[in-house]
């Protein structure tokens, strides 16, 4: 299936040729910006839909890859998605678009978007949102807030125009994304509550944090990791449950950004996990010098760069349902802020958050958090009689 308007062809990604060419746009439309190149290497791992490192998304979804070219000259690239995990457990006929980078011209966007959604509504959607690429828990959402700042590793990061491009397009807000800027080696500045709370945690409900090890990963993150994730995202806004196959990629994906101070569990007396917090050093740091290959000299920045990071990234810190008036929380945090004194890391950011989650964002505004970026999710109806998603309640509006 293609596309074409008076003088853009969209068509799908066909050859090695085609997903080179899918790999390379960004490193030539976003040269010289705070944009940070992954690894050409991984993007290939990632985009497998087959063969022996086949991405887990593909064990239950669906893609197509699509180039926008104009006088033979590749000017645009989008993805399309249908996770059937998702469909299933929110009984809904979503499709997502991802991967989207374009040169600063609408007719390349529309395009591209029309291309996608033709696509998801032939496998029987009705809604496509985005952009996600591929999993909401990849990178997702569109930079709306926050170009001046360095992206943080799985964050996106795009040029202003590409949210103007999007509003011209006719996409509509679905959830805002949030991301917390925080100074982690400073405690003076953290509201007094959260290291009350922490200190009743040990005292009062016996809880205690324990690291996670190399050995442990893989039996961490097949049991409690996704036994809390699916006990306290279940009623998250575009959550679905993690499957088999995606938490063994996890799991195999973790060792690479693997650090000891960094990975923990919050522990009850009788050795039951209430809480975990997934926390990755900001690889960013290192991968801006490797400019996208690991040869001939970026395996050296990748091993020994990793000892001067000065970041982190938390990315997942959640608590068991049942548990939350325990501390386990702020025992969490209280850690990280431990660690950063032991270590050369002295900022981080806390996130996605939901826009809508009241309770996690004032945390961050209790350790004296600045919101840095802010990502945007839209939606666009593909069939007559679906109306558009319903405008979100902002946390510090509910």
């Amino acid at each position: 299936m293609s596309v074409a308007t008076s003088s853009v062809t969209v068509r799908p990604v066909a050859k090695k040729r085609d997903l080179k060419a899918f790999i390379d746009l960004p490193f030539r439309l976003h040269a010289g910006t705070k944009w940070v190149p992954p690894l050409k290497l991984e993007r290939r791992i990632l985009l497998a839909k087959k063969g022996p490192f086949q991405n887990a998304f593909f064990t239950h979804g669906d893609a197509e890859y699509f180039l926008a070219e104009r006088d033979g000259k590749v000017v645009g690239r989008i993805s399309a998605q249908v996770d059937h995990n998702f469909n299933e457990y929110q009984q809904s006929k979503w499709g997502s678009f991802g991967f989207v980078e374009f040169e600063d011209d609408q007719e390349i966007l529309d395009a591209l978007l029309t291309a996608a959604g033709d696509w998801i509504r032939e496998q029987g959607m009705e809604r496509m949102v985005g952009p996600i690429d591929l999993h909401i828990n990849n990178e997702a959402g569109l930079l709306v807030e926050g170009y001046e700042k360095d992206p943080i590793i799985l964050q996106p990061w795009h040029p202003e125009y590409y949210k103007a491009r999007f509003e011209e397009a006719g996409l509509t807000k679905a959830m805002d994304l949030l991301m917390w800027s925080l100074v982690i080696d400073d405690k003076d500045k953290v509201h007094p509550a959260i290291f009350e709370a922490a200190a009743k945690a040990e005292t009062e409900h016996g809880l205690r944090i324990e690291k996670m090890t190399r050995r442990s990963l893989s039996a961490d993150y097949k049991g409690p990791f996704r036994e809390l994730f699916n006990a306290a995202w279940s009623k998250n806004w575009g959550y679905s449950p993690y499957t088999e196959a995606d938490i063994k990629a996890l799991g195999e994906e973790s060792q690479l950004a693997y650090t000891k101070e960094w990975m923990m569990k919050a522990v009850d007396q009788d050795d039951n996990v209430v809480g975990m917090a997934i926390t990755i050093p900001d690889l960013n740091q290192v991968l801006a010098k490797m400019k996208g290959k690991l040869f001939p000299f970026g395996w050296w920045h990748f091993a020994f760069g990793r000892k001067k990071i000065t970041r982190i990234r938390v990315g997942f810190l959640g608590v068991q349902p049942d548990r939350q008036h325990t501390g386990a929380a702020a025992l969490l945090y209280r850690e990280h802020f431990d660690a950063a004194h032991r270590t050369p890391v002295r900022t981080g950011e806390m996130g996605w958050i939901l826009e809508t989650n009241k309770a996690m964002n004032w945390a961050m505004q209790g350790m004296n958090g600045k919101l840095s970026k802010r990502y945007r999710i839209y939606d666009r109806p593909l069939v007559e009689g679906v109306e558009p998603l319903p405008e979100p309640i902002p946390w510090d509006a509910a």
